[in-house]
């Protein structure tokens, strides 16, 4: 098999965009300014950009924004997670950003 042929079997990297992280860090702002969250962290594996919210670096993130190809769909799928399960799914960020501004807030006395 040619090298040619194999680069082109290799799924392209999936990357947030300009807007969508803009997006996302407008919201992640909000909540360090208020601070809920202090770290996070981008990576990207196969077909999926991911977008960590960490309270604290050394622990597990709180919250996981997911940007994945759907195989056969022009559109990506954004997904929110927390640490044990799916919270909201969508084609459309600003949902899933409006969705994360409504989670509840640990109330400091």
């Amino acid at each position: 098999m040619s090298s040619h042929s194999l680069s082109r079997k290799k799924a392209k990297t999936l990357y947030f965009s300009r807007t969508e992280l803009s997006t996302i860090l407008s919201t992640y702002a909000a909540r360090v300014a208020s601070s809920d969250w202090r770290d996070y962290a981008l990576d990207h594996i196969d077909n999926c950009a991911i977008f960590s919210i960490f309270k604290h670096a050394h622990e597990q993130p709180l919250f996981i924004i997911e940007k994945q190809r759907i195989k056969g769909s022009e559109k990506p799928i954004f997904i929110l997670k927390d640490r044990k399960k799916t919270l909201y799914r969508t084609r459309k960020l600003p949902e899933l950003t409006s969705y994360l501004h409504r989670l509840p807030r640990l109330i400091r006395a």
